[in-house]
């Protein structure tokens, strides 16, 4: 005699299917009007030394090209250093600043409150495993800081205000999403007079990187954020070439020259932690 699931079952099985960590979807990059605020030719400049001092610290290359954060290795003090340079950068009011400085600041509050949240759930294996809600993976989503009175997510930076902002693809290359699949994140701070330099070698590691783009039998294989961001490298598979082949160097630019498309795409969701080869 057959028997069936109760409805209860039937429910339980629903919700954790749907709990359960999908496919990530990117969110489009639409403009948050209330941000576009700046001050044309402004002279007020940020101060990042404390964030600069915590990268040189936690953040060391790996053998394998991929910078990974000493998770472990944060004791107490370096706690309170991280979140006395988020407490500063909450205290700013951005929109009184130049554009360059805006878009230095922006960076660093990404990625300081990135680590932020890993340090608090850590060691996890994942930060897909850290959830902003019940049927959410990761914590794009959960309101982190608040900015001129205003609550914002990790979202909201970067889709809401670096994306649409600056349109401006070299964007992926710095924020960094703990992942060892993401572009590094650099043991060094985002300044208004070093953020051009940083995001081109930023670039350049990613992209001669495995993890960026490999030709491999003539099938041209790409990290996954030039397919779920690929508006934002040219709309097609020959927008994302054409990106690559600005900033491959000669082994690889020899070998995109007689690829047409993009093949196949990945990512490595695991934590980019020292303490974890």
């Amino acid at each position: 005699m057959s028997s069936f699931p109760r409805p209860a079952s039937l429910l339980l099985a629903v919700i954790l299917l749907a709990w359960m960590p999908g496919p990530f979807a990117a969110p489009a990059a639409k403009l948050w009007e209330r941000w576009a605020a700046h001050v044309p030719g402004a002279t007020l400049e940020i101060d990042h030394r404390r964030w600069n001092d915590w990268l040189e610290r936690f953040v060391s290359t790996a053998a394998d090209g991929i910078n990974r954060v000493d998770y472990g290795g944060v004791d107490t003090a370096g706690r309170k250093r991280l979140r006395a340079y988020l407490d500063d950068l909450a205290s700013i009011a951005i929109s009184h600043y130049g554009r360059e400085q805006q878009r230095a600041y922006w960076i660093n509050l990404y990625n300081a409150l990135t680590i932020d949240v890993v340090l608090e759930y850590y060691p996890v294996n994942s930060i897909r495993d850290i959830s902003s809600g019940i049927f959410a993976a990761g914590p794009w989503g959960r309101k982190l800081v608040t900015i001129e009175g205003q609550a914002l997510t990790l979202d909201d930076i970067e889709h809401r205000i670096l994306r649409p902002i600056w349109q401006d693809p070299r964007i992926h290359y710095a924020v960094n999403c703990a992942s060892l699949g993401c572009p590094n994140l650099l043991d060094q701070a985002f300044t208004a007079a070093n953020t051009e330099s940083l995001l081109d070698q930023a670039a350049r590691e990613f992209v001669n990187h495995s993890r960026g783009a490999q030709v491999v039998d003539g099938r041209l294989r790409v990290s996954s954020i030039y397919h779920w961001f690929e508006s934002d490298f040219g709309g097609n598979d020959a927008g994302v070439i054409a990106h690559l082949k600005l900033y491959a160097e000669a082994g690889l630019a020899d070998a995109l020259a007689s690829v047409a498309r993009v093949d196949e795409h990945e990512y490595d969701w695991r934590i980019n932690d020292l303490g974890r080869k």
